[in-house]
């Protein structure tokens, strides 16, 4: 593959996202697309003063553009952008309005739809214990949208900290495009390589302007938006879940861990609270900062471990991360409770 193919499409969604995100700041200042701690009450939140949200809104622009330029507009990309779009206008929504989190949930299922819509879909699973499972166009179709959907709220639940979510999208983006790339003797595979560094390019672009201090914050629309096109390049680049599972091992386990410790203390899942662990992070007393580069560089080894491994050592790591995690969880929660004590 020649290399421009991947560093024209990267360079150009970051230069967008990057310039795009001073506009999407004075726009949202100006419609009251902003987070103010006083006016607006949520458990979740760790930041003083008014914050522009609506951050999503400048991914999206970079890479929409980038998309439209170094993509062939086919039934693919038509599916992925319309799913992009509805997530963008049910971000801006919420950012101004606090949508309940049942009308985004089913818009996050729309959204989903579109890409199985488009003829994308999971037609195969690797048995971590051996050999393929096939599935059939039901399973295969309700699997691909579950998936999309559940990567978009775990991912959009981890962006609590000035920096956090953009720099592990990125590093998982950039993992799938790495991962593609194995696959260039493959013409077909190409537009999956460069859609993975666009999304890269673009998350990049926007993360000078989040990082701490942050100056605007992903918004329902950057989170959501990022899960989607992280699921749908793990599906395109040939059935490549489990990597992105391990490489978003974190988020998605921390998020498994928040549905099942809500679920337990009699309330719904979907209802925010300050329980992930950037919180429990925060409590130990580690900065912004610290916290969202703990978060990269863990995406970034995972990445790389994800890169040398088979779907069976895959599986077993990703079992090990979960049992790490769940124990480091345990532990700051009692560590809490002793503290308040």
């Amino acid at each position: 593959m020649n290399e421009q193919l991947i560093f024209k499409p990267f360079l150009t969604s970051l230069l967008f996202s990057f310039l795009a995100t001073p506009l999407v700041i004075k726009l949202a200042n100006l419609f009251g697309l902003v987070d103010n701690p006083r006016k607006r009450r949520h458990p979740a939140q760790i930041h003083q003063g008014t914050i522009p949200r609506a951050g999503g809104l400048a991914v999206f622009i970079g890479v929409l553009i980038a998309s439209l330029v170094f993509l062939p507009f086919d039934q693919h990309l038509k599916g992925i952008l319309m799913g992009a779009i509805i997530i963008v206008i049910v971000g801006l929504l919420d950012d101004k309005k606090d949508l309940s989190p049942y009308p985004r949930l089913l818009t996050n299922f729309l959204a989903a739809l579109c890409v199985v819509g488009a003829g994308i879909g999971i037609a195969f699973i690797n048995n971590p214990l051996g050999g393929i499972i096939n599935l059939s166009l039901l399973l295969s179709n309700l699997f691909s949208l579950f998936w999309i959907v559940w990567c978009m709220d775990m991912v959009n639940w981890s962006k609590g900290v000035d920096g956090q979510m953009p720099g592990f999208v990125a590093i998982a983006a950039f993992t799938i495009g790495i991962l593609s790339l194995k696959f260039s003797a493959d013409i077909t595979q190409w537009p999956v390589t460069i859609l993975a560094f666009i999304t890269a390019g673009s998350y990049l672009g926007f993360l000078p302007w989040n990082f701490y201090p942050q100056k605007i914050m992903p918004g329902y629309s950057g989170g959501t938006l990022a899960g989607y096109l992280l699921a749908t390049l793990a599906i395109l680049a040939t059935t490549k879940v489990g990597t992105m599972i391990l490489v978003l091992g974190i988020p998605l386990i921390d998020g498994v861990y928040t549905v099942i410790r809500r679920v337990a203390n009699g309330r719904l899942p979907f209802w925010g609270d300050r329980g992930h662990l950037h919180h429990r992070l925060l409590d130990l007393g580690w900065s912004k900062r610290k916290i969202a580069i703990f978060y990269w560089l863990v995406s970034a080894i995972l990445g790389i471990i994800a890169l040398n491994l088979n779907p069976k050592q895959k599986f077993y790591t990703f079992i090990l991360l979960a049992f790490l995690i769940g124990a480091i969880l345990l532990w700051l929660s009692q560590w809490r409770k002793f503290f308040k004590r």
